[in-house]
């Protein structure tokens, strides 16, 4: 068990606010100054797009992570925008469309050493059914891990409730990862989502157990951590007793303008940090 944690990018630009902006490089220079090991990229413009990123940029990225030392904790497809990237579509070409997006993260994340690759199961239209469009997110997610299988990455799926209308709570998670059925189809969730569903952060650790890999570290109102109403000790604990694996990824402080995003990732380390190096501690005491 080894619980880590990386700052996301979004802060520093892309969704859903586009200032403050840096480039994905500036970006990294930040991030690892403020003393990260690890990062989530979000793949939107101006950071990552793959149609929009060259060859000789994918390169160069990779050198500057491996040069930096830092981690590529997880790649996260962003939704909406113009293709949508939404995998239930009732339109078969932006379903087409949202796959070939998602494999082709796959291949970058690869490339950039990551692991992981954030799947959102999107969401559905009017006129469409639930069972439609549950059926329709499941296959692609199915073809898209079957995909992922020959770059070892593993797709994570994120509930996101006040963004879709697909999966939305912890059961709901578990079933999508159930009925794909692969053994590189994992779970996560998001801090903020739960909170504002009124729901308790260490429950779903608990009821993810081994299949958690991922979590978005983020307070209610997308506070850093520490400054609202989530108990994060609590979620720290289950953890640990759980075995958890993976980063606590912070993503936060990016909801509106006026945000400093330096500020963002610096006190969410400040808080988190000495209570994951006390939970890392006592596991490996206990072992």
């Amino acid at each position: 068990m080894t619980i880590k944690l990386a700052m996301h990018t979004w802060p520093y630009a892309s969704n859903p606010t586009w200032l403050p902006a840096y480039t994905l490089e500036e970006t990294l220079r930040r991030i690892k100054k403020i003393g990260y090991d690890a990062v989530e990229i979000g793949a939107a413009s101006p950071h990552v797009f793959p149609p929009t990123l060259s060859a000789q940029r994918r390169k160069d990225i990779a050198q500057m992570l491996q040069d930096y030392g830092l981690e590529l904790a997880a790649m996260l497809p962003a939704h909406g925008g113009g293709p949508g990237n939404n995998v239930a579509s009732p339109i078969p070409e932006e379903r087409l469309w949202a796959i070939d997006h998602y494999k082709d993260m796959v291949k970058l994340t690869a490339d950039w050493g990551g692991k992981r690759l954030i799947c959102l199961p999107g969401w559905y239209i009017f006129g469409t059914t639930y069972r439609q469009a549950w059926d329709w997110a499941r296959a692609a997610i199915t073809e898209i891990a079957t995909f992922a299988q020959d770059y070892g990455v593993e797709i994570v799926i994120e509930p996101t409730p006040e963004d879709s209308n697909i999966v939305n709570t912890c059961d709901n998670t578990i079933d999508m990862m159930k009925d794909v059925g692969l053994a590189n189809v994992k779970l996560m969730f998001d801090a903020h989502h739960v909170i504002t569903q009124k729901e308790v952060m260490s429950d779903y650790a608990y009821a993810m157990g081994k299949d958690l890999v991922h979590i978005h570290a983020s307070d209610n109102e997308r506070l850093p951590p520490g400054m609202g109403k989530g108990d994060w000790p609590a979620l720290i604990e289950a953890l640990a007793e759980t075995g958890f694996d993976g980063y606590l990824s912070m993503e936060c402080g990016f909801h509106k303008r006026g945000i400093e995003p330096d500020w963002v990732a610096r006190v969410s380390l400040d808080y988190l940090k000495p209570l994951v190096d006390a939970a890392n501690a006592k596991a490996k005491t206990t072992k």
